[in-house]
């Protein structure tokens, strides 16, 4: 850690997809790092009209919004430029362009400001996010890891001492969701609104596959659940037809498809964390990135794992997101842990696909 005489100050930057996020974490000689302030700018009404993420468009407007938002939170924290001891980045995984524009910005303010800089994993920064909620983790525990791109399962015994479990073979839970709505003529991103639709629904109207949940391992497999939605509203006259889908009889029908799709995918998520429980003997889970802020997983898997008496964390609603003080946090973490390669010359070595369990 960077001998400075007060706390370490670390600017985290994300930019890996649609999310431009900029924070500031105080991470003093002894206790845990704080979060001082953070912003966030959100792409969905600019990528909405394409029913999703177009990357160029992507990383055009992390351009645009990255130097504003790292003013804001250094103005939100009353701290200056001269104050970071080092700036941290989302190095990977994610769409290359955006991950090149957070490094660019980055090695940039390294160089200006004479400091290091790290390279921090995405999943990274979700897994240690509930570190900075009112209720933090202690390691080891189980880790569910579902965004819209990742569903995992880790074994977690300290920062950067990653075991996966399980994983999805094809498409991930977040994308279950979202393939699934945009079916049903929901807008982008589909996931909050399907959620949102199979409030009024009934989980039990529609009779769909739970695929791999007795595969007796730990791995995921959604591609199939899509499939079946998509048989239904085949079978149903509506797929391809938004007026139909948008007509007011439809509504129940498609709330109960919702809530039957949510339900399936709710269902394989908590049985496979339940098993990973089980075959580990842990007592502890961390429910961490967009998907982990799905009321009914929280409800089913609170339930369940309150029946065994497991502690259940997960990150504050409001960084569930892709934000930069997971970023900044994991940095904060890995400084701590000793387990930090600072860089001071410049590198725009970002990594698109990036194996957690490999850092």
């Amino acid at each position: 850690m960077p001998a400075t005489g007060r706390p370490c100050l670390i600017l985290g930057v994300e930019s890996s997809c649609d999310e431009t996020g900029l924070a500031l974490v105080s991470l003093p000689e002894r206790g845990a790092p704080q979060l001082l302030a953070h912003a966030l700018h959100s792409q969905i009404d600019m990528h909405q009209a394409y029913g999703g993420v177009v990357p160029e468009l992507a990383s055009r407007d992390h351009i645009r919004r990255v130097v504003p938002l790292a003013r804001q939170v250094l103005a939100d924290a009353n701290k200056s430029m001269a104050d970071i001891d080092v700036v941290a980045y989302t190095r990977g995984p994610g769409l290359a362009g955006a991950l090149l524009v957070g490094a660019g910005v980055a090695c940039a303010l390294g160089a200006a400001l004479g400091k290091p800089l790290l390279g921090v994993h995405h999943l990274e920064g979700h897994l240690l996010s509930p570190f900075l909620s009112v209720d933090p983790p202690e390691f080891p525990f189980i880790a569910l890891l579902v965004s819209g791109g990742h569903t995992q399962i880790m074994r977690v015994d300290g920062v950067g001492q990653y075991e996966l479990l399980g994983e999805t073979v094809d498409d991930a839970a977040g994308e279950a969701f979202d393939k699934s709505a945009k079916l049903m003529g929901l807008p982008y991103p589909g996931g909050p609104h399907l959620s949102k639709l199979a409030v009024g629904g009934d989980a039990q109207a529609f009779d769909l596959p739970r695929p791999m949940l007795h595969s007796g391992n730990l791995d995921f497999s959604f591609a199939g659940l899509k499939t079946a939605v998509r048989t239904h509203l085949v079978r149903l006259g509506w797929l391809d037809r938004p007026d139909l889908l948008a007509a007011q009889e439809a509504q129940p029908v498609l709330a109960n498809l919702a809530a039957s799709t949510q339900a399936a995918i709710v269902e394989v998520l908590v049985k496979k964390v339940l098993a990973a429980l089980k075959s580990t003997g842990l007592k502890r889970v961390v429910v961490a990135g967009g998907v982990g802020a799905n009321r009914s997983l929280r409800e089913q898997l609170d339930r369940a794992c309150a029946r065994r008496q497991i502690r259940v964390h997960y990150p504050e609603l409001h960084l569930c997101t892709d934000n930069g003080a997971m970023i900044a946090l994991a940095a904060a973490m890995r400084l701590q842990a000793g387990k930090a390669t600072l860089v001071i010359e410049p590198s725009f070595d970002v990594r698109p696909r990036w194996d957690l369990a490999a850092i």
